[in-house]
C-alpha cells in the first residue's frame, strides 16, 4: 500500500440545492453541506440552487458531470414523496452505476433518528462520468446524518477498506 493512499486527499466538491421555495441566502441544508465539505478540507468547486424541475437539474448536473475539475456532487432537496420532488428522476438517467447501498444504509441510519418515517426518503447516490453523485434530503438533520454518517467517510482516501476516492476523477 502506498504512503500517498494514507493521506487526506482534498476533492472538488459542488452542491446543488434543489427548492421551489428557498434562495441562497434561506438555503441552510446547502450550506451546512458547504460548510462540512469545507470544515473536513475539502475545496467547493461550485454551488448552484435550481427549481424542483428534473431538466434544470439535469442541466446544472450535466455541467458539473462533464467538468474535469469536480470530483463529488452533493444534492439537497427533491427527494421525498410530495409533487414536485422529483431529483431522482432528473439524477438517474444520468447515472453510470448507482450505489443502491447508499440510500438503504440511509434509511437505516435514519431510522434512530426519524423512526419509520425513514422509508419516505429516496435518498440515492452513484457514478456518473468519474463523478459521485450524492442526493440527499431538504432538511438540515438528513444533510448531517448522511455526511457525517456515510459521505464524508467515503470521500476520505484514507477510509479503509475502501472509498470512492480510487473511483474519481483527478479533479484539480
Amino acid at each position: 500500500m502506498s504512503h500517498a493512499a494514507l493521506e487526506f486527499q482534498p476533492l472538488h466538491i459542488a452542491v446543488l440545492t434543489v427548492s421551489d421555495t428557498r434562495d441562497l441566502a434561506s438555503d441552510s441544508s446547502g450550506q451546512l453541506l458547504v460548510n462540512a465539505l469545507s470544515d473536513a478540507g475539502h475545496r467547493l468547486a461550485d454551488r448552484a440552487l435550481v427549481k424542483d424541475d428534473i431538466y434544470q437539474i439535469r442541466a446544472v448536473l450535466s455541467q458539473w458531470i462533464a467538468s474535469d475539475h469536480i470530483q463529488a456532487v452533493l444534492i439537497t432537496g427533491g427527494t421525498g414523496f410530495t409533487g414536485r420532488d422529483t431529483t431522482p428522476e432528473a439524477v438517474k438517467p444520468l447515472l453510470d452505476k448507482e450505489v443502491e447501498g447508499f440510500g438503504e444504509l440511509f434509511r437505516q441510519v435514519s431510522y434512530t433518528e426519524i423512526g419509520t418515517s425513514t422509508i419516505q426518503s429516496r435518498a440515492l447516490a452513484g457514478l456518473a462520468n468519474r463523478t459521485i453523485l450524492f442526493c440527499l434530503p431538504g432538511s438540515n438533520n438528513a444533510c448531517l446524518t448522511g455526511w457525517t454518517q456515510i459521505i464524508a467517510p467515503q470521500l476520505d482516501a484514507r477510509t479503509r477498506p475502501c472509498s470512492f476516492v480510487m473511483h474519481l476523477k483527478k479533479g484539480g
